[in-house]
């Protein structure tokens, strides 16, 4: 009787040594448990820790979003006291002035206070800041005019000084595979501050105080929250404060809270962080300022200060402050308080999921797609009184670039300042990078209402599509991809002018067949 042929299944089968095919989650050990900084208890810690230091950050949006929703009763004429408009538009963006002071500090304190005690102290200038406005006089019109701006001047610094410590901060407690997500909670705490404040001024309208106050009590909660969080173990391995940075280090990595390491795989980590600040330490670095003729610090720096530029030109920050104002000029029929909160909601939503984009697409795919959306948006915006026929066409090309923006532009500056400076430079590039950006919202957000009266709004929609257009090119020519690469693989890349090859990561996910 001759031999049966094993049919295509049972041959299979054969090549894995009789079992169904699998795909392999590593070459060498398919089934190897997930590292110890990606298990449950490991991360509920590490996101628990970045959404306390992201309350803070939420008032920041607050405060971005706020001239949408007072503009009207703080400049209305029939009140006892009131802001006139070229007053208002001071009121609109002197926080974007003051922000690169924020920056600048933020990077001092950075190093010198740690990341928790930089995080603390933002949320008490954010406390001062609304509490000015909250009391603002309601008698003396030169009075209160000085008590809005240093109010809006707290915010502003508050602000610069927001932009990176929790950023730094979540990066140093994370593994690089969840390192993204961790992150990316600045973003959302910003997108969901400005659709808070949006909803606040779409039910009460004209009691701009009572929104102060109400910010206040938030931010008293924000600030109490701070004080359980443990410092990042990074920055306590570089003050030498090594049995803090074992008890930190074992926490975020799931384990008991004390200054021995026992798990060979913490230690193992521990020893890298260790070595690296050693070797830094070693190698005598230059200052801040001398650092800058490193490749691994301008490159990165310029590569920022190139995005946060774009960021800005293309109107991002002009449409979060005036997007009341923009929404009637652009023929939005709808309530535009209601559009505001659309606007909002819409940025939220689109936020929640870009760690999983950028995980899924990269930065720089995210990027293009962000920027040519956005180009396609403003040019619809400028024609649309040419295209009446189409329904809705204001609203849908405003949320369209709202939502486009969150997906690449308005959040990879944010995203990407936690991963491209290497660990010695890290807090001042980081702040420095933050002002100049802060700096160019400001002349944007400032010289938005000019530029309005000069050249007409179809023509500014026009600036702002060319100028998204410019920023989809720089993406592509310029932006390094940092998707799943370790800090110190990217800190390389920059220092070595090569590209990296894939990581482990990326090759476990072959698949064997």
């Amino acid at each position: 009787m001759a031999d049966s042929v094993p049919n295509k299944e049972e041959f299979q089968a054969l090549h894995n040594d009789g079992t169904k095919p699998r795909i392999a989650s590593n070459l060498n050990h398919p089934y190897e448990p997930k590292p110890l900084g990606e298990q449950s208890r490991a991360l509920n810690r590490q996101t628990i820790m970045v959404i306390i230091g992201n309350l803070g950050v939420m008032s920041i949006g607050m405060g971005l979003g706020l001239p949408t929703v007072t503009q009207r009763p703080m400049t209305d004429t029939t009140e006892q006291v009131y802001l006139t408009q070229s007053q208002f538009t001071w009121f609109a963006s002197l926080n974007l002035l003051a922000a690169p002071l924020g920056g600048l500090l933020s990077g001092v304190l950075l190093d010198k206070l740690g990341r928790k005690c930089t995080i603390y102290s933002l949320n008490i200038l954010g406390l001062i800041s609304w509490i000015l406005l909250a009391i603002a006089s309601k008698e003396d019109n030169d009075i209160m005019f000085i008590q809005l701006m240093a109010s809006r001047f707290l915010v502003g610094v508050t602000h610069g000084l927001s932009s990176a410590p929790v950023g730094v901060y979540s990066a140093e407690i994370s593994t690089p595979k969840v390192r993204g997500r961790l992150i990316l909670g600045t973003s959302i705490s910003v997108s969901l501050g400005i659709t808070v404040i949006y909803v606040l001024g779409y039910f009460i309208r004209t009691d701009w105080r009572l929104i102060g106050w109400i910010c206040t009590g938030f931010q008293v909660f924000a600030l109490l929250s701070v004080l359980p969080m443990p410092e990042s173990p990074n920055w306590l391995l570089s003050k030498g404060r090594l049995q803090d940075a074992r008890k930190s280090l074992n926490y975020f990595r799931g384990l008991d809270k004390k200054a021995t390491i026992t798990h060979p795989e913490v230690l193992a980590e521990f020893n890298v962080l260790q070595k690296n600040i050693q070797l830094a330490e070693g190698q005598k670095m230059p200052s801040f300022w001398k650092s800058l003729r490193l490749p691994e610090v301008y490159k990165p720096l310029l590569i920022l200060i190139g995005m946060f530029t774009f960021q800005q030109l293309t109107g991002i920050f002009v449409v979060i402050v005036y997007a009341v104002q923009i929404s009637v000029e652009a023929g939005v029929t709808m309530d535009p308080f209601m559009c505001a909160v659309l606007i909002g909601l819409a940025r939220l939503i689109t936020t929640c999921p870009m760690a999983y984009l950028l995980e899924k697409w990269g930065r720089r795919r995210a990027g293009i797609i962000s920027a040519a959306g956005m180009t396609v948006c403003m040019i619809l915006l400028a024609v649309q009184s040419h295209l009446r026929f189409i329904p809705f066409l204001p609203v849908i090309a405003i949320v369209s670039f709202i939502v486009l923006s969150t997906l690449g532009i308005f959040t990879l500056p944010f995203f990407m300042i936690s991963e491209l400076f290497p660990q010695h430079v890290r807090g001042r590039a980081s702040g420095l990078t933050v002002a100049f950006g802060l700096l160019a919202a400001f002349f944007c957000t400032k010289t938005y209402p000019g530029m309005k009266d000069a050249i007409g709004n179809e023509y500014c929609f026009v600036v702002y599509g060319v100028v998204s257009f410019a920023a989809m090119i720089f993406v592509y020519l310029v932006l390094p991809e940092t998707r799943r690469r370790t800090l110190f693989e990217i800190e390389e890349q920059f220092r070595m002018k090569k590209p990296l090859k894939p990581t482990q990561v990326e090759m476990s996910e072959i698949c064997i067949k």
